[in-house]
């Protein structure tokens, strides 16, 4: 059992809920809640009253069809195919691997959904304190920016997803919120991490799954990184200052091992600044291992709950790696499969998928494509993961100050932080972890192109044309199965360009860099006016 705020999302929720219970006859006896004159909560309880908005992120990160799915799929290094066992469900993940998925799609949905489930409960609780409903003397000030630091990063998440949408921060008030522009919503979240952010903890150890400053400054980075997607300017020295402040920080480092940041202990890690915790137990909602991993991998692990054999990796990014990167088998289940107790070959996952599936009836079969196996999977596993997602790492802030590096023509100082976050992938070849200046403004690896039926790809231009491609590449690489690719597509041009496996540009393809607002929010609200393009 983790003893991270995700131990207090179930009993956040109990007292936010018994903060909200009333009774209009107050002598009547209830043994089934806590009332609110009867609850008095203290310093003590602050990890269970700051919960509510922290765990839906849990069901929005890893949830079925969430923001994983929705990062991901789109992308160019994860597919769900059509399997013998399904997996074309209406066709939403063709849908979602083409470009043309409907305001009715779950991702999005569920996305927007969480996001503002999150938000809702801020609000509640920053309301709550101001009140006097919540009383807290000594860390009122400090909790109520903590808040806002979470409603801020699911604002973020709709900034990035859905650009155009509303911003609520009172919670009391019943009207029917105004539509904001994708900028009003990007400069509320700047404004917002700015302000809190002196109130925040700069303890990285004791608030594990909380938002500290160093959080809050990775997220800020992120940001100013796609500032000029999201704003029209770009603000590469603004991301360089953040990164700065956590490398300065010494507060965090890569950790030895690759698999170290995403195993089912990697709550120890000292790579992650903010993660979205989960417990098989207390914390259930990571299964990302039972939408990859085929039914009969069940033996494999020795799992409690068979996996149900669904998404897989792209070909054409598989052939991108390094053979010596060792974060090509850190990311990837590949090859024979064996049981442990008989040593027999249970699955062969091999690197080829002949396509998406649908009206040309092909299927992937069940070995078809290599498995997402990044979340280390323990002996003995459950159909819910003990592995937290990071959401922020050390690594990602070296990263992000090296892009801005290189986009500000300093290529040889970005190199520098590229190799060190290399290093550690090619142990056993130090020589190749270096890489140049001159190297990471070349293009891309990746063989763009439709694939055919067989595996061959008619490549029209590749990716010697993108410009820093190089670099894309190593975001791949080091990010791959993150929910990084299709922010990362999308700031260098690929997203609403290249053709890969069975994708093509759309027709509108600049304004699939936005999802649609969900049908259902559209006929909730008149307020809301329909994404450019759907």
């Amino acid at each position: 059992m983790k003893k991270t705020i995700g131990n207090y999302f179930k009993a956040g929720s109990i007292i936010i809920m018994a903060l909200l219970n009333s009774c209009t006859n107050l002598d009547e006896e209830v043994f089934s809640e806590v009332l609110p004159a009867q609850f008095k909560p203290t310093e003590k309880d602050l990890p269970s009253i700051i919960a509510p908005p922290y765990a839906s992120l849990r069901t929005l990160m890893c949830g079925w069809q969430g923001y994983f799915d929705l990062q991901e799929e789109p992308a160019d290094c994860i597919i769900t195919p059509v399997r013998p066992n399904g997996w074309d469900d209406g066709g939403t993940y063709r849908r979602m691997h083409q470009h043309t998925w409907t305001t009715q799609e779950w991702q999005p949905y569920n996305t927007w959904q969480n996001a503002f489930s999150s938000i809702n409960k801020a609000n509640m609780v920053i309301s709550q304190l101001e009140d006097g409903t919540i009383q807290l003397e000594a860390s009122k000030e400090a909790t109520i920016s903590e808040l806002r630091a979470v409603r801020a990063l699911a604002y973020y998440l709709l900034l990035d997803n859905h650009g155009n949408v509303p911003i609520v921060t009172d919670f009391k008030d019943g009207t029917l919120p105004k539509q904001r522009s994708r900028k009003e919503v990007y400069d509320f979240v700047i404004k917002e991490l700015n302000e809190v952010m002196p109130l925040l903890s700069e303890d990285a150890g004791a608030t594990y799954g909380r938002l500290n400053k160093w959080g809050v400054k990775a997220l800020l980075a992120k940001i100013y990184l796609n500032s000029q997607v999201y704003a029209g300017t770009a603000e590469w020295e603004k991301c360089i200052k953040e990164a700065d402040d956590i490398i300065n920080s010494n507060k965090y480092s890569l950790d030895i091992n690759y698999s170290d940041v995403f195993t089912y202990t990697n709550q120890n890690s000292k790579e992650i600044i903010f993660s979205v915790p989960y417990d098989e137990i207390y914390g259930k909602g990571n299964q990302l291992h039972m939408k990859t991993l085929d039914p009969v991998s069940r033996t494999v692990y020795q799992m409690t709950a068979q996996p149900w054999g669904g998404n897989c990796a792209v070909p054409q990014f598989i052939n991108t790696y390094d053979p010596e990167d060792s974060r090509l088998k850190d990311t990837w289940i590949q090859g024979p499969q064996t049981n442990p107790q008989t040593g027999q070959v249970v699955i062969n996952y091999v690197n080829v998928v002949p396509g998406m599936g649908g009206t040309n009836g092909i299927v992937a079969q069940s070995n078809q494509g290599y498995r997402i196996g990044k979340y280390v999977i323990k002996q003995n596993a459950t159909g819910n993961l003990d592995n937290d997602f990071p959401f922020l790492r050390y690594g990602d802030v070296l990263m992000m100050k090296a892009e801005a590096l290189l986009r500000t023509g300093r290529a040889d100082a970005a190199a520098l932080l590229v190799t060190q976050v290399r290093q550690r992938a090619f142990k056993n070849n130090p020589a190749k972890a270096a890489v140049t200046g001159a190297q990471l403004v070349q293009g891309s690896k990746y063989q763009y192109g439709l694939q055919a039926t067989d595996g061959t790809v008619a490549e029209v231009n590749g990716g010697a044309d993108i410009q820093y491609g190089r670099f894309m590449d190593e975001l791949g690489w080091e990010f791959a199965a993150e929910a990084h690719r299709r922010q990362d597509l999308i700031r260098f041009g690929v997203f609403q360009t290249k053709k890969w496996f069975n994708h093509s540009p759309h027709a509108q393809a600049q304004t699939r860099t936005l999802f649609p607002i969900p049908a259902d929010e559209l006929a909730k609200n008149p307020n809301l006016k329909q994404n450019t393009g759907y």
